[in-house]
């Protein structure tokens, strides 16, 4: 069973681990030495990125669990510093308060204008706590829409970065109307009539997630999850205890590759080797790129077509099949 080790790392990470600290003795030796050790440390980085790439290239579905959830694994305030120029924050919901757990503001991405919408989890004990980890009140899903229908209005594309174990279920919340502000934000969203491009940049949990969700494109990146529940609590409804967590994150089909199979997804952002958390400048460049590559697509379009596109992507998604001809021969012979 996977679990963080007390360096802040995966138990299934511990051989990357162990070369690199090995890497890190022969630098540290090399300088104080004078010794030239570079033929063995160059050995050592391949042996190292060989290990990265086998082993984040057959992560198990509670394994990615865990890598969203890594300590070290970069935020959305480490995007919007990555990734935005002129970036300006704003505050409040014209309700009740500021929720910290939702950055909004305005910017520039590759020098086109955004409005950028995301989770918020906090660097320090101090900030994780003010923002409930990434978990959102109703004053946060309103903060986003206020911000999103701003943007619609000056025509300026929204960038939504989403990173949630799921929206705050306590009693204040759901006194302050959680699931109907949700639900109003996703009607809200399908209503807009600029590009909408949503990233799951680590964990995608349930109406948390969906609260600012609703795009033309639909982007994770490849070691994020997305799911209706988290695996603890998947595990703990059908066994009645959080045991089976890692069984639990196999059947709810929540990784980048089977989402982009399913088609809720439009396409997986690699990850550098070892995972974002190892590289964030090089994962912030790649989600970048990617972006804006979506994003020059999309604002070639109008705002209908625009709206009637992600009317159209939100219904292709939960595809069946009806047995007609059985239901038929059936009544006939009734």
């Amino acid at each position: 069973m996977a679990q963080q080790n007390i360096r802040g790392g995966l138990d299934f990470e511990a051989p990357i681990l162990e070369l690199e600290n090995k890497i890190e003795e022969l630098r540290s030796f090399s300088q104080t030495t004078q010794v030239d050790l570079s033929d063995q440390i160059e050995k050592l980085l391949e042996r190292c990125n060989e290990k990265k790439r086998a082993i984040f290239a057959n992560l198990s579905p509670w394994q990615k669990v865990l890598t969203a959830r890594h300590p070290r694994r970069p935020l959305s305030s480490d995007y919007l510093q990555l990734m935005m120029d002129d970036f300006v924050e704003l505050f409040g919901d014209r309700s009740f308060r500021d929720d910290p757990s939702i950055v909004t503001g305005f910017g520039r991405l590759g020098g086109h204008k955004v409005c950028v919408v995301g989770h918020r989890k906090g660097k320090d004990t101090a900030e994780k706590l003010a923002c409930y980890f990434g978990c959102s009140h109703p004053e946060g899903y309103r903060k986003a829409l206020v911000k999103m229908q701003l943007a619609d209005k000056f025509g300026i594309p929204i960038i939504t970065l989403i990173n949630t174990p799921g929206a705050y279920p306590g009693v204040g919340a759901e006194e302050r109307g959680q699931a109907f502000i949700i639900a109003k934000n996703l009607m809200e969203m399908a209503r807009l009539r600029v590009p909408i491009i949503c990233t799951v940049i680590g964990e995608g949990g349930s109406g948390g997630a969906l609260g600012i969700g609703v795009g033309n494109r639909n982007l994770m990146l490849e070691h994020s999850y997305y799911s209706v529940i988290s695996p603890e609590g998947c595990s703990a409804i059908l066994w009645k205890n959080t045991e089976f967590k890692e069984r639990a994150a196999e059947i709810l089909k929540l990784t980048a590759e089977d989402l982009l199979g399913f088609g809720i997804i439009d396409e997986i952002v690699p990850e550098p080797p070892g995972g974002a958390h190892r590289e964030p400048v090089r994962a912030a460049q790649s989600l970048k790129e990617a972006i804006l590559r979506h994003l020059r697509e999309l604002e070639k379009l109008s705002g209908e077509d625009l709206v009637k596109a992600r009317y159209q992507k939100l219904k292709r998604m939960g595809v069946y099949e009806e047995e007609t001809a059985g239901l038929l021969s059936l009544a006939g012979s009734a």
